[in-house]
């Protein structure tokens, strides 16, 4: 059977859509986690690793109460801390955000038993929350792959507790621990910058397609397999290098969805969604993002876990294209 840990945060999510509906929930981790499990049911052993806060632990584990093939067993409280987080959407893609409570960072001991994982799913949502030393230890110690989210790195929490975007300036100490790197176009900004600024305004250098093919042949030079760019509606655009050393530059088209209810988690998702086509048939980047794209779209559909579906349904979405 199949093992892919999920780790990261699973925050109190107090969210207000762009539509103006408050939602309630716990976020980040139980997206991907919950989605694999629907998808694959007892074909696939899920393991969230997190730090909580004790008072939160036992609702976390009622949040995945029912799954099939979740161990909750790395879902821990031995410092009583844990993300808290609030979320206003300002239109359907952007938001502001506060985090009052804060996760203690996932450390090499978090990680000793399980280096018989196939995959490695980081979500981080801050810069803090991942140590890099976690990642080198899993290069050194285990042949899983490493999937990781640039959403952390290039997100600061500021003394106010408002969350900014941040350059994510140490880059290159990472990208060579790293085996898929997945981003937005907003990280990817923040991911790929000058070495000097001739003037404050740090968002002149725009990101256009040929730039994102530059970036993404930065970090294929320093090690990483696949980079993976989302492009909200329009898709993912997805780089990796065939034999030979040739990059493989596509678009992967995303799956249609009528209307958008929800799009908190859906980054999360679509990590979630990578990881299950990367374990299922390794080195089909394409196929993974359309697996990515598929668990994405499937999160906009609602305000719970219910929008997710098991594996022949979500085959057929992706093979119609449309949710």
């Amino acid at each position: 059977m199949k093992k892919i840990a999920v780790v990261g945060p699973i925050p109190r999510d107090h969210i207000v859509t762009h539509q103006g509906d408050l939602i309630q929930k716990w976020g980040c981790v139980t997206h991907p986690v919950i989605a694999l499990s629907v998808l694959a049911g007892n074909d696939l052993e899920i393991i969230p690793v997190s730090h909580v806060r004790t008072v939160d632990k036992d609702n976390v584990a009622e949040v995945f109460k029912g799954y099939k093939g979740i161990s909750l067993k790395h879902v821990t409280s031995a410092y009583d801390q844990g993300d808290i987080i609030s979320l206003r959407f300002v239109d359907q893609n952007n938001r502001l955000e506060r985090q009052t409570g804060f996760m203690d960072p996932i450390l090499p001991a978090d990680m000793t038993s399980l280096l018989d994982c196939d995959a490695f799913v980081f979500i981080p949502i801050s810069d803090y929350e991942i140590s890099l030393d976690t990642l080198k230890y899993l290069k050194s110690k285990s042949k899983g792959t490493i999937i990781f989210d640039a959403h952390g790195p290039t997100t600061a929490c500021l003394v106010n507790g408002e969350r900014q975007r941040k350059f994510w300036i140490d880059r290159d100490q990472w990208l060579p621990f790293i085996d898929v790197l997945k981003m937005n176009l907003e990280e990817a900004h923040a991911s790929w910058f000058k070495k000097e600024y001739e003037s404050k305004d740090y968002s002149e250098l725009e990101l256009d397609r040929a730039e994102i093919r530059k970036f993404a042949e930065h970090c294929l030079s320093l090690g990483v397999k696949c980079v993976y760019v989302t492009l909200d509606s329009r898709g993912c655009l997805t780089f990796y290098k065939k034999r030979g050393g040739v990059i493989v530059e596509e678009l992967v088209a995303s799956i249609k969805v009528d209307r958008v209810i929800d799009t908190t988690g859906c980054g999360d998702s679509f990590a979630g969604g990578l990881s299950y086509g990367l374990v299922s048939k390794a080195k089909d980047y394409i196929g993974a993002a359309k697996y990515g794209n598929a668990f994405g779209a499937l999160r906009t559909q609602g305000k719970t876990f219910d929008v997710f579906k098991p594996l022949e349904e979500t085959n057929q979405i992706i093979a119609n294209g449309h949710v």
